[in-house]
C-alpha cells in the first residue's frame, strides 16, 4: 500500500509554453501561449455546463462550446479576460476571444497542447460520452 503522503503532496503539472503560431512575434521570435492543466473538478463543471436538455426533455451536448471553454480555461497568458484584447477583437469572454484569434488549425494544435497537459492523451469524445453515460 503507498504512502498516504504521496496522495496529500502529489507532484504538480507545470505550465507549459506553446507555439501555436507564427503570427504572434515580438522582437521577431514567436511569443507562446502559456497553459496550465485542467482538473477533473473543472472539467466536471464544463461538462454539467454543455450538457443540456431541449424542450423534448432530450439530453445533448454541446461539443464546440466545452472545446472552446476548456482550452480558454487552460490559457494563462495571453490573459484572454484582458479588456484590451478583447476589444482589439471585439469579443466578450475568453472563449469568444481565443477563437476569434486563432486560425482553425492554431485552435487545434492548442487543443491537443491542452489536452494533453490535463491527461487527456486518448480522443477527449470518448471521455465525454463516458461522462455522459
Amino acid at each position: 500500500m503507498g504512502s498516504l503522503n504521496a496522495f496529500l503532496h502529489p507532484e504538480q503539472a507545470e505550465n507549459k509554453e506553446v507555439i501555436v503560431s507564427e503570427r504572434f512575434k515580438e522582437n521577431g521570435k514567436p511569443v507562446p501561449f502559456v497553459i496550465r492543466p485542467i482538473t477533473q473538478q473543472e472539467n466536471d463543471g464544463l461538462l454539467r455546463k454543455y450538457t443540456k436538455k431541449d424542450r423534448k426533455g432530450n439530453e445533448y451536448f454541446d461539443k464546440v462550446s466545452y472545446n472552446q471553454n476548456l482550452v480558454a480555461a487552460a490559457v494563462v497568458e495571453p490573459d484572454l479576460e484582458n479588456s484590451e484584447l478583447q476589444r482589439a477583437y471585439g469579443t466578450l469572454g475568453a472563449d469568444k476571444t481565443l477563437v476569434a484569434m486563432l486560425y482553425v488549425g492554431e485552435f487545434a494544435t492548442l487543443m491537443e497542447a491542452v489536452q494533453g497537459l490535463s491527461g487527456l492523451d486518448k480522443d477527449i469524445n470518448e471521455d465525454i460520452d463516458e461522462a455522459k453515460n
